[in-house]
């Protein structure tokens, strides 16, 4: 019997990262490329996850045709027309056994030993998704406001920040310490400049005015809090909907938070906010960080579709990979 190979891909909007393991979770080979979410670049995706992936085979001198079981985690894998444009291409890269999901569920993957389980992403934008014990998968997010998304991304923490600044500088909020820091990071000598440009210029508020509100409630204030607590709840609420549609309130599980704004440690309340709404549902369920590159959930995911148990050995061969 020869080698037993499976090849992971994260394909996502800035990059195509493709890893090659065997059975104990030895590395063989890695390829990177451009990016692979067929919404932004169409033409290149389909590119970019091929070179990936022959770059990854190529530097462990292999086939394709060698390959046990491929797993494709793709960003813009999100609805049903998705899909059919996905199928195909990922079916023309010639893998005899794959499977595609979302890159959500990569991510989730890699921040649990289990197959299954849940996972909030919050970034520039939000996504939350779950699996259950069954394989069945729900995912949702990632369209904004409109669509059903609500406060707690790096995008709309960075607004909560601009508005709590102009509130409280208005008097229609209670003081916070917002109104001084976020002027500040932007070069303003006031609030009054500040709401001046974005009125008269356009000026949006950028991303990293997110991390101002978690360094605000580090040092006790209390707007900034309520707008933590807020996100973490509304996250919380996100993923509770998911567990309830498939029936996991009481089974044990992680939920895995992943994104830079899950990765902000400045302040608990957030986070803290998600694990007591979650364990309103589902009690037994444990709150986890991502702290592995989702690549490597794509190779465990690539093992539990060929039915691969992943012991605790492998396991630990897994999570000590760097990149």
């Amino acid at each position: 019997m020869g080698i037993i190979l499976f090849l992971g891909i994260d394909a996502g909007g800035s990059k195509t990262h493709a890893l090659l393991v065997d059975e104990k979770g030895n590395v063989l080979g890695q390829g990177l490329s451009g990016n692979g979410n067929h919404q932004t670049a169409f033409k290149a995706a389909r590119t970019n996850i091929e070179s990936a992936c022959n770059e990854a085979l190529k530097s462990a001198g292999v086939s394709k045709e060698e390959v046990t079981y491929a797993y494709f985690g793709l960003a813009g894998a999100d609805r049903e027309p998705d899909y059919e444009i996905l199928r195909p291409m990922v079916a023309s890269l010639g893998y005899e056994r794959y499977a595609i999901s979302c890159d959500t569920m990569i991510g989730m993957r890699a921040g649990t030993h289990q197959s299954f389980g849940a996972v909030i992403i919050s970034g520039t934008g939000f996504n939350a998704a779950a699996r259950n014990a069954q394989g069945h998968e729900l995912q949702y997010g990632g369209f904004g406001y409109m669509f059903g998304d609500g406060l707690g991304s790096g995008t709309d923490l960075a607004i909560h920040a601009f508005r709590a600044a102009i509130r409280s500088w208005e008097r229609r909020e209670e003081p916070t310490i917002l109104k001084d820091l976020v002027p500040h990071k932007l070069g303003y000598k006031s609030v009054k400049e500040m709401y001046d440009d974005a009125l008269d210029n356009g000026k949006q508020p950028p991303k990293d005015l997110a991390k101002l509100v978690f360094e605000a409630a580090s040092q006790g204030d209390e707007v900034s809090i309520k707008i933590l607590v807020e996100a973490g709840r509304e996250h919380g609420n996100s993923v509770n909907a998911l567990i309830k549609r498939l029936g996991m309130q009481n089974e044990r599980f992680d939920v895995v938070l992943a994104g830079s704004v899950m990765s902000r440690g400045s302040s608990p309340h957030m986070v803290e906010a998600i694990e007591e709404t979650v364990r309103e549902v589902a009690p037994h369920a444990s709150i986890v960080r991502l702290t592995i590159d989702p690549v490597i959930g794509a190779v465990m995911s690539a093992m539990d579709c060929a039915e691969i148990t992943i012991d605790s050995e492998t396991d630990a061969a897994l999570r000590k990979i760097t990149f």
